[in-house]
């Protein structure tokens, strides 16, 4: 019976190796997400793995070639418990597909209800206790904020969780 299992990557080789296992006629997934990329005061959005140097491979340990897996170019290791490789629960590969959206990104789920221009107030940190406008949120979790700092409006960079919205 074919399960999913986790394959290790070398850095920033996800794609060889989905590539060089396909090759070897393995099923094998590697979920991305749309990622924001600035350069040169540029913002753009790519494609990058949703879970950096890991994807998954579809294969019946009894009848595959599971070994050949880890010599795999662009592979560092199969996730193994003892000698033998370790299955992801069932429906875990199924609950990340269905968060694709129609290109195959899986949508991050930002749970932001601030809308740009929002005010919000600082719970925690250097900023505790200051208000701001809300401006956006990134991939990492983190919110840009404008606060007033010495008659300036400045934008400050905080986890989500440092933010509440004010009354």
């Amino acid at each position: 019976m074919n399960r999913w299992y986790v394959v290790q990557t070398h850095y920033r080789n996800e794609n060889m190796a989905k590539l060089n296992l396909m090759r070897q006629g393995f099923d094998v997934y590697l979920p991305l997400f749309s990622k924001s990329r600035r350069h040169a005061r540029k913002t753009t959005m790519a494609p990058a793995p949703f879970f950096p140097r890991y994807l998954f491979v579809s294969m019946d340990i009894e009848l595959s070639r599971w070994r050949a897996v880890r010599s795999t170019i662009g592979v560092t290791s199969l996730i193994c418990h003892g000698e033998r490789p370790s299955p992801l629960a069932d429906g875990v590969i199924d609950a990340i597909r269905a968060r694709e959206d129609e290109r195959g990104m899986v949508k991050m789920n930002t749970d932001m209800s601030f809308q740009k221009g929002a005010p919000v107030k600082v719970m925690a940190g250097a900023f505790n206790e200051m208000e701001g406008l809300f401006d956006r949120v990134n991939d990492d979790r983190r919110v840009f904020i404008l606060l007033n700092l010495l008659g300036r409006e400045t934008r400050v960079q905080l986890p989500v969780e440092y933010i509440r919205a004010c009354a």
